[in-house]
């Protein structure tokens, strides 16, 4: 199973991909830089990336919220 549950633009020539997707057995959180598609039309994964088993999920959530307090109290957001 491979489903992208989100796509933005990293800048012109990339993207970032975050799919849940199975290796093994095993459900997977993948964020990971593509390339965007060249003349064969084909975007492609590069080794830039992290995959975590999905039962992390409720740790890479609160890491993240853990990141949005850290970006807004230093007024990056």
């Amino acid at each position: 199973m491979q489903k992208t549950v989100k796509t933005f633009q990293k800048n012109k020539f990339q993207e970032i991909k975050i799919s849940i997707t199975e290796y093994q057995g095993n459900d997977l959180i993948d964020i990971r830089t593509w390339t965007l598609p060249q003349a064969d039309g084909e975007s492609t994964p590069t080794s830039k990336g992290i995959s975590i088993n999905v039962k992390l999920y409720p740790e890479l959530k609160e890491g993240i919220l853990a990141l949005e307090k850290e970006l807004k109290d230093g007024k990056l957001l």
